[in-house]
């Protein structure tokens, strides 16, 4: 009787683990089978990133236990990163004006329907906690909300992409906490590669001077700190309101634009001020800018390229265009923008206004 249990025991032992290993085999080949037939950037299975910790861009080190299914952004930079990343199936509740950003119509218009959770200056705690996310990402300015929903069990990322280097540095964050590194290493590698293809298009160029203007106000500038000084530079002009420090647009006169004199003058995407009112306004009617008419405003048909947004690269990419159109072509912008927006947005853009 003893024999004859241990052989019924090792029947069962030996039966359990060939059904364990068939499961794992078709999982393996249905896995595979999905794989092959999506494309190539498709993101690694959670099953092989989960758990994560991770060090977010407010120093904080956070632990992703599993994977998230049900992720609320409340700010416009990292909705628009998660789309590009392929996980805006899995969002279920964003920043306030979502209308108001024609990426979302073009890539999904599903957005459009979810609940909002506020603004940067009135985020709303108790309509985020309400969707019972498994993932929040906030920006840095929202700290102060992440105890209170760190209290009720909910993870929360901050993200902190305030120029070039930050939000390379959000992409691979984001990238580790959805599953989807792959995708993430796709987009810097889009970007490296533009940057580089620029600079080599423009190696020999004599860098004409840029005054770049805010969207509320002509008479504020980008000082060195602030990305949109990353932009004129990256597209091979040399900013004249680089000398003003801080983060953030600086008030200046008329008198200071007239001795820096910029050969150029950038209008940010959004501005309420158009390039004709630029070119009528006799307070500047002496400078370089005006007087030869190069008075462009960046497009505003897709996102704020002059923005630390997943586009913000084709923003240099414009402005090379503008600068250096002998050596950055519109066909090579157009041609650019085409292929980002095909790649990482599932659209092909209207690409005929934009040079």
């Amino acid at each position: 009787m003893k024999k004859l249990l241990a052989v019924l025991l090792s029947a069962v032992i030996v039966f359990s683990m060939t059904a364990c290993s068939g499961t794992t085999d078709n999982q393996s080949s249905s896995s595979s089978q999905n794989s092959s037939s999506s494309a190539p950037s498709e993101a690694l299975s959670m099953s092989d990133t989960m758990p994560v910790t991770v060090t977010d861009q407010l120093g904080r080190e956070v632990t992703i236990e599993k994977e998230p299914e049900k992720i609320v952004s409340g700010y416009y930079i990292s909705t628009s990163l998660l789309i590009a990343l392929g996980q805006q199936d899995k969002l279920v509740g964003i920043e306030a004006k979502a209308d108001s950003r024609p990426i979302y119509s073009l890539a999904a218009k599903e957005l459009l329907e979810l609940p909002d959770v506020g603004t940067a200056k009135e985020f709303n705690l108790e309509g985020c906690a309400a969707l019972s996310p498994d993932l929040v990402i906030l920006p840095a300015k929202l700290k102060d909300s992440i105890p209170a929903l760190e209290e009720l069990g909910i993870t929360v990322i901050a993200v902190n992409p305030e120029d070039e280097k930050l939000l390379e540095e959000a992409i691979e964050l984001l990238g580790k906490v959805t599953g989807s590194s792959e995708k993430a290493e796709e987009l810097k590698a889009f970007n490296e590669k533009l940057l580089s293809d620029i600079d080599t298009a423009l190696s020999d160029v004599e860098k004409q001077t840029v005054y770049l203007s805010s969207n509320s106000s002509f008479l504020a500038a980008a000082g060195a700190d602030m990305y949109q000084n990353t932009l004129i530079e990256n597209a091979g002009g040399t900013n004249v309101a680089a000398e003003l420090e801080g983060n953030s647009w600086a008030d200046v006169s008329y008198e200071q634009i007239l001795a820096w004199n910029p050969q150029v003058i950038v209008i940010a995407s959004d501005a309420d001020y158009t390039v004709d009112d630029v070119l009528a306004d006799t307070n500047i009617a002496e400078v370089d800018a005006v007087k030869n008419k190069k008075v462009y405003q960046l497009p505003d048909d897709f996102e704020s390229w002059d923005s630390p947004v997943p586009s913000g690269v084709l923003g240099t990419a414009w402005l090379a265009n503008a600068l250096y159109p002998e050596k950055y072509s519109a066909d090579d912008l157009k041609n650019t923008v085409t292929e980002f927006y095909e790649t990482f947005y599932g659209f092909t853009p209207d690409v005929s206004s934009i040079a």
